[in-house]
Order: C-alpha cells, then sequence, then structure tokens
C-alpha cells in the first residue's frame, strides 16, 4: 500500500488527534464531512482496534507493510510487545530527526534522510527506517547545516525529549538512552493494536 497523500486535516479529525503536533486540525472537534457533528455510531470492538492502529501508523507515517513487519519485530523481542513496539517506532532515523528538532514534521524529517542531509555517527545514512541504537549520534552534513529549513525548525523547537541530548555547537544530537513508556504517545492505547494483530 502507497503512503497516504490525502487531507491530513480531515484524516486528524476522523482520528480524533492531531498528526501535525500542532493541534490545529482539532479546532473543530468531531469527524470530517456532512453528518460529522452528529455521529453517534456505537464502534465495535474490531473498530477500536482498528482505529487505535490507524491513529499511531499515520502519526509514524508508515504504510501497512512497514507497520507490519515492525510489529513482528518487536512481537520476537523479549518483554512487553506493545511498549517494545512503540520504541521501534520512536527509534527510527526520521522519527528522532524530528524530535531533535532538524524538521518540523516527520514527513520533512523522512524527506532530509532520504535527500542524504543526515549523518548517524559520522556515516551518511538516507534511510529513514533505519533503527538509531543507543549511544548513536545523529547529526547533519556539514553543507546541511545552512539550510534555511533546518535553520527555522531548530530556532522554533519548543521541546527535546529527555531521552535525547542536544549539542548546539556541533548541531548534533545523542540518542542517549531507550525511552520509557510514559514518554512516548500517550493518546494511543498499544494494547489494542496488540490485540488487532493476535487476531
Amino acid at each position: 500500500m502507497a503512503r497516504y497523500t490525502g487531507p491530513k486535516f480531515k484524516l486528524s479529525r476522523r482520528l480524533g488527534i492531531s498528526l501535525s503536533g500542532t493541534g490545529k486540525e482539532l479546532k473543530r472537534p468531531f469527524p470530517p464531512g456532512q453528518h460529522g457533528p452528529g455521529q453517534r455510531k456505537k464502534v465495535s470492538g474490531y473498530g477500536v482496534q482498528l482505529m487505535e492502529k490507524q491513529k499511531l501508523r499515520h502519526m509514524y507515517g508508515l504504510n501497512e507493510k512497514q507497520f507490519a513487519n515492525l510489529f513482528e519485530k518487536a512481537s520476537k523481542m523479549a518483554g512487553i510487545t506493545g511498549e517494545n513496539f512503540m520504541i521501534l517506532l520512536e527509534s527510527r532515523l526520521d522519527n528522532l530527526v524530528y524530535r531533535l528538532g532538524f524538521a518540523n514534521s516527520r514527513a520533512g524529517a523522512r524527506q532530509l534522510v532520504s535527500h542524504g542531509h543526515v549523518t548517524v555517527n559520522g556515516k551518511k545514512v538516507d534511510v529513514a527506517s533505519y533503527l538509531v541504537q543507543t549511544g548513536d549520534v545523529i547529526g547533519l552534513r556539514e553543507r546541511s547545516r545552512s539550510l534555511s529549513s533546518v535553520k527555522e525548525a531548530i530556532a522554533n523547537r519548543n521541546f527535546l525529549p529527555n531521552y535525547l541530548e542536544f549539542n548546539d555547537a556541533a548541531v548534533e544530537g545523542k540518542f542517549a538512552r531507550i525511552p520509557e513508556r510514559s514518554e512516548l504517545p500517550q493518546e494511543i492505547d498499544e494494547k489494542q493494536i496488540v490485540e488487532f494483530y493476535s487476531r
């Protein structure tokens, strides 16, 4: 399945979360469409599970195959499958580039990575799905640090997760430790996603 390229605001309203992180999409807190405000449909158990999966998938911008493959990898790891899955998603290079503030969105971060602007431990990595390990240092190629979009994104960054460290002088960040569940998106019920894939 190809990546979603439709209207993001409509999708955010349908899922009930802000996919941009700004919250602008949810000024009208009801689903899109003519019958949006009055919808009171009872959602089945499967419907709830599917909604949680779609929320998380669109939040991180993955297609169905990537998402399912990463879940399968999480299910083979020791520990709680749902938490492992969330940690793997958070450890993707495109997500950490976004978290460090090199881009204003995950889509922008993915583009930075795929265009060869990002380095991991000093080596260029252009695979957005690359799983970063703890202790890895994420930076930008020297010529890429002067990009206006990068400078603007860093200037507008208002939050840096505790599991990341940022060196302003070197314009690089370190994946210091594995994030705890409490530091990951709270609007997601990963148990429902585990149930969805366990059917």
